[in-house]
């Protein structure tokens, strides 16, 4: 409570509620219940991509981070060449050629167009979801090659010493230490994930971005959508910090 009633903090409070008032009494917000439930689906769809995203990524950052710490050159050099690819390349860019790469490709296969997934195929939120998907595991896997090798080679080699299995040790040991160093940055990456899925509007994905830009085409409204668009993001990153910040105490009461 000490830390909230510091005169800092109550000026800012004061300005948050001073500039809602405002907002409240002097903008337009006639257009809600209209796009309410576009803003709802918008709103769901960012927030699910996301989630998968954040979690497909980083099931394939943590093997390529490993490969780069500890694999064999055959599989170091692949993981380094897709890390560099991804952090050296606009996420636009990707996105772009996932969905006019793979998104023209698959109708030409007969096979593809008649099977079970083509409904799927064809939409554009697949491609959307992988090469978010993907950018997230080509940075958050270098940032788990120094969380590895920042790991005490003493714990692993007397882990083994005690008769742990290579699996053992991996999963008991190194990644716990290694998670508890990099979930800090974890988290910050997390905030620029959000941040980067507006990007997906580019090819027709109806997030909430793209709600926002279509209140502003159909109703010449500039500001309102923004500031409401803008507060959906700061509470987005407001729950991706406190989900990390929990995160991080969960990690240092098993690690201590």
């Amino acid at each position: 409570m000490r830390a909230v009633l510091q005169p800092h903090r109550l000026g800012l409070i004061g300005l948050a509620l001073a500039l809602a008032v405002w907002a409240a009494v002097s903008l337009r917000w006639d257009w809600i219940p209209r796009y309410a439930a576009l803003g709802a689906e918008g709103l769901w769809r960012t927030a699910w991509l996301l989630v998968l995203s954040t979690l497909i990524g980083f099931a394939l950052a943590v093997p390529l981070g490993l490969a780069q710490a500890a694999g064999p050159r055959v599989l170091a050099l692949p993981a380094r060449w897709f890390c560099t690819l991804i952090r050296g390349t606009p996420l636009l860019l990707q996105i772009w050629l996932i969905y006019y790469g793979l998104g023209s490709l698959f109708p030409q296969y007969p096979w593809i167009r008649h099977s079970d997934l083509w409904p799927i195929l064809r939409q554009a939120w697949p491609y959307a979801l992988l090469a978010l998907s993907l950018s997230y595991a080509g940075y958050e896997g270098e940032v788990m090659r120094g969380a590895f090798k920042a790991v005490p080679h003493g714990q692993l080699e007397a882990a083994r010493a005690y008769g742990l299995s290579r699996l053992a040790v991996f999963r008991r040991i190194w990644l716990p230490q290694a998670l508890a160093r990099v979930l800090p940055t974890l988290g910050g990456e997390t905030v620029l994930q959000l941040k980067s899925t507006p990007l997906v509007a580019t090819i027709t994905v109806i997030e909430i971005y793209a709600v926002a830009s279509r209140v502003r085409q159909d109703t010449f409204i500039i500001y309102e959508p923004l500031i409401l668009l803008a507060l959906v993001y700061l509470v987005f990153a407001g729950l991706i910090v406190l989900a990390f910040r929990w995160l991080e105490r969960r990690f240092a009461r098993g690690l201590g």
